[in-house]
């Protein structure tokens, strides 16, 4: 679709005024690091200001923050909320134009608000989604090749969907808004994904901008990606119900195609897989096709379970047993969040589990 029908878009070195919107909870660890990142952007400082909403801190981050806040950067100490409604806080004070949003620990490349703006030259624009790029470790375990490897296909989708109209949504590490379509963010959800497809839902495009660079660490062990993979799909999994709408082709096009392949289908792939690791042995008797079936699925299943019994090793690091370990513990993550959407478990609020930033290259 982006090679036979494309919709370009206007893009101009604009500078309007911006509001970098930051929601922390307990990230002294990386929250230093940046407040330096965010000082050092090349973007007019007088046009830039930069919000930090921190929800319900008590390691020191506020502190932390309150070194650095000025004319520029301001911090909002909240009680503990849920990073929904700290969000919601936060753009009460916001002054800019273009809304920014941001994680603590992810750091733009000096260019990246410039490169980030550049779209909203063209008046049919409401949304950017930035490029989240990850840093390489020095620590052992499978998550930082295979994490890459994901995002590297998810980064060439989003170029084609932006080409051919839009890109299905943006990442938390770096996306913007128009200020003027900020809609509040409800509790329990994935809050980049609600508020980048309000851009879609109000008849405005969202764009992927993949010079606009954010750097972010992977996960320390594959328990914290875990962990993540369920919060995120759970929290997902209840944005996508929210916004069902979209799915309407009639109302949407083919975005509604897009959205239901990518944010139903690829969450829900765990039944079809379960269905056919249970009928497998039912089928070998019915010629080679099905034989070939088995033995790929057991062979797929093998690589996974020797990925995770050799994870922290050299070999274990291996694309053949990595990535086959990865798609599993992501898929089994996404049965767990269908079972936490089932009994109506909500995600409001999350707990920091960061890895360092030490050790981490780009």
């Amino acid at each position: 679709r982006a090679r036979l029908f494309p919709r370009p878009y206007d893009s101009a070195p604009i500078t309007p005024s911006v509001t970098l919107v930051i929601a922390a909870h307990n990230e002294a660890q990386s929250i230093e690091a940046k407040m330096k990142n965010a000082l050092a952007l090349d973007y007019p400082r007088g046009l830039l200001e930069v919000i930090i909403a921190s929800d319900g801190s008590d390691d020191g981050t506020n502190e932390i923050v309150s070194r650095y806040a000025g004319d520029q950067i301001r911090l909002m100490a909240l009680p503990r909320l849920g990073k929904a409604d700290a969000l919601n806080e936060a753009i009460t004070l916001a002054k800019g134009e273009i809304l920014v949003f941001s994680d603590a620990n992810s750091m733009y490349a000096t260019d990246a608000i410039r490169q980030l703006v550049q779209p909203f030259a063209d008046q049919a624009v409401g949304g950017v989604a930035g490029n989240q790029c990850y840093l390489k470790s020095g620590q052992p375990g499978l998550s930082r090749s295979s994490e890459q490897s994901y995002w590297n296909l998810d980064r060439r989708l989003k170029q084609f969907e932006s080409q051919a109209g839009n890109t299905i949504s943006a990442t938390g590490a770096i996306y913007a808004i128009r200020r003027s379509l900020f809609q509040q963010v409800p509790v329990g959800v994935t809050d980049d994904f609600t508020t980048s497809t309000a851009i879609i839902a109000q008849g405005h495009r969202l764009v992927f901008a993949p010079d606009a660079i954010a750097y972010e660490p992977v996960s320390a062990t594959e328990k914290h990606e875990y962990g993540r993979k369920v919060r995120i799909t759970t929290r997902g999994l209840r944005a996508v119900l929210l916004r069902r709408a979209l799915l309407n082709p009639i109302n949407y096009g083919f975005y509604a195609l897009q959205l239901f392949s990518h944010k139903l289908l690829r969450r829900l792939a765990i039944f079809p897989l379960l269905t056919m690791l249970f009928v497998a042995p039912f089928v070998w008797s019915h010629g080679i096709f099905y034989q070939l079936a088995v033995l790929a699925q057991v062979g797929l299943y093998g690589l996974a379970l020797g990925g995770h019994l050799l994870k922290g090793t050299r070999l274990g690091k291996l694309k053949p047993l990595s990535l086959p370990y990865y798609f599993c513990l992501v898929n089994i993550a996404c049965l767990h969040a269908v079972f936490n959407l089932l009994r109506g478990h909500r995600i409001d609020r999350w707990d920091t589990q960061r890895p360092s930033l030490s050790n981490q290259e780009s």
